[in-house]
């Protein structure tokens, strides 16, 4: 068994007791409590998913009775909880704008935490889904809200199926006008409940989302099916939704809904490897209770699927220096976290109609397998000089044009843009270890020798660490036969802890002759036949300007 890169263990609707959120199905996950301590021991989180509705007729169900004392819930039209259907049967649902209801849902977070010390928060079912038409006790059939003169194409041909009535009444207003705000609200109340419970920065995952909701939470696409086309399908989701705002965003990697198989998911594995919120997660039943889904993790697979995965993992973790640099550029000025090809080359036609493609930032290409039983990838290559991240290995292209690369089953195709400097470190098992390693500096130089970059960092789990300027930024320079970096933000408390262990520069013409770091002479070693130079064993501190110098 190869050793798999995970930072979490996540746990769907399965963990409730009769399906009702927080409670804990004490016959078959009694001992789910230790798993969180276990995980926290080594470095990883834990996640559980919570749904909104809220079992009704339950018989001594603390959050329903709490509830109603507290008069937390949507209402009807008559002033009465208005009552849906949902994985518990009949169910009320929490009005999150308003805030008695944010309070009554941190009481029971809190008193779950106490439990089960989960690290976020999965939040399922919130657009909101009903598994009936607007309520056991239907909608005014007389009401323009429910019957407007104008009904869009939604499913079932009406506004209210398979969700509330639009006559419902929220604190604020008339769920008609709040429908598509109702996952957004919960996100809100969620992320401030997180922050009062463990002090720490909330990590949410939501599936109904809106514009604005990336401020609080990530997004994943749903429930998709195990089939090559859903996994080509996820890259314009993820792409649609960076448009929104919404970076954090990612799919179920190997499909949720039927059996996956191994080369399909070996391909979504390297695929997903490279959504910004990346997570392999399927149902329990295919395609119904009582038959069992197959396993998907990588070790149900063969060995040299879980090398494959191993290995790209690897890639994602030793990359998240630069993802965590883009993911502060966006929270900044609201940029793509991943992007089409068209965003950096919005005057070329022919990058217009790339879907099968996607950048990560400015600088890293990712041009995966979509297709069964494929091994080569026709990549569109943009004008200019692109290196294999791994290799070093150039493609210089006078104009845009199709490539056919090869991509055996165990290789995803990942190209740097001449120009960029890219920061990374070696991987570890979890991210927390990960970062405790150098920092390195991958450099892809143009045609003019000259390349840039830059890195954040702050620890990772702190509130308001850029309101609060507890971070630091540092900026790569190279041109004229050198590299400089540069901190030119030191807010980062343990910044004097870090160190430069190494550079690797793409794209030198011939082997120098000398190498310095700060004026001393280092060993360095020359790839002949991609144009490599590689510089080891630095451990220069990076809170300090650095200068490396060729000759």
């Amino acid at each position: 068994m190869q050793s798999i890169l995970q930072d979490t263990q996540w746990n769907d609707i399965d963990y409730m007791d009769q399906t009702r959120d927080w409670t804990l199905d004490k016959t078959h996950f009694n001992a789910l409590p230790s798993v969180p301590a276990d995980l926290h021991q080594h470095k990883q989180h834990y996640m559980m998913i919570i749904d909104p509705g809220i079992a009704s007729t339950a018989t001594n169900y603390g959050p329903y009775d709490d509830g109603i004392k507290k008069d937390v819930f949507v209402k009807d039209d008559q002033g009465k909880p208005i009552i849906g259907s949902v994985w518990p049967g009949k169910t009320a649902f929490p009005d999150f704008f308003n805030p008695a209801t944010v309070k009554w849902w941190e009481n029971w977070a809190r008193n779950f935490h106490d439990q089960v010390e989960f690290d976020g928060m999965w939040i399922d079912m919130n657009e909101p889904s009903n598994f009936i038409d607007g309520s056991t006790n239907g909608c005014p059939s007389n009401s323009t809200y429910e019957n407007p003169p104008y009904t869009p194409r939604v499913t079932g041909g009406k506004l209210w199926a398979k969700t509330l009535c639009m006559t419902a009444k929220h604190s604020i207003g008339l769920h008609y006008n709040l429908h598509n705000l109702y996952g957004y609200s919960e996100m809100v109340a969620t992320h401030q409940v997180l922050i009062n419970i463990r002090n720490k920065r909330p990590f949410i995952i939501s599936r109904s989302t809106f514009p604005g909701s990336g401020q609080y939470g990530g997004h994943w696409l749903g429930d998709n099916d195990s089939e090559w086309s859903d996994m080509y399908y996820s890259i314009t989701g993820i792409l649609s939704l960076n448009f929104f705002g919404i970076p954090l965003v990612g799919a179920d990697i190997c499909g949720f809904n039927g059996n996956s198989n191994e080369e399909l998911c070996q391909r979504w594995m390297q695929l997903g490897a490279f959504y910004p919120f990346s997570r392999n997660h399927n149902s329990l039943y295919c395609p119904s209770y009582p038959v069992m889904c197959k396993d998907q993790d990588p070790t149900a697979f063969s060995t040299a699927m879980q090398k494959s995965t191993a290995n790209v993992l690897k890639i994602r973790y030793a990359l998240l220096p630069y993802l965590y640099t883009l993911f502060y550029h966006s929270h900044i000025n609201g940029t793509t976290v991943a992007r089409p090809l068209f965003f950096e080359f919005p005057d070329d036609p022919m990058l217009a109609v790339v879907d099968k493609q996607f950048l990560w930032g400015s600088a890293l290409m990712i041009s995966p397998v979509i297709t069964k039983g494929a091994t080569t990838v026709d990549a569109m290559i943009p004008a200019g000089v692109w290196y294999d991240l791994i290799t070093g290995q150039a493609i210089n292209q006078p104009s845009t044009q199709s490539v056919r690369l090869d991509a055996p089953l165990d290789k995803i195709n990942l190209h740097v843009r001449a120009g960029y400097i890219l920061p990374w470190q070696y991987a570890n098992l979890t991210t927390t270890e990960t970062r405790m390693n150098p920092i390195n500096l991958l450099v892809a130089l143009d045609v003019k020798g000259q390349a840039a970059g830059d890195l954040y960092w702050d620890d990772g789990d702190s509130l308001d660490t850029v309101a609060k300027g507890a971070f630091s930024i540092w900026q790569f320079q190279a041109e004229n036969q050198q590299i400089k970096s540069n901190i030119i933000k030191d807010g980062f408390p343990s910044s004097s802890q870090m160190s430069l262990g190494e550079i690797k520069i793409f794209g030198l013409k011939s082997s120098p002759t000398q190498v310095s770091a700060n004026g001393k002479d280092v060993q360095f070693s020359y790839d002949t036949l991609y144009k490599v130079l590689t510089v080891t064993n630095l451990k220069l501190p990076f809170n300090k300007f650095n200068t490396l110098v060729w000759t």
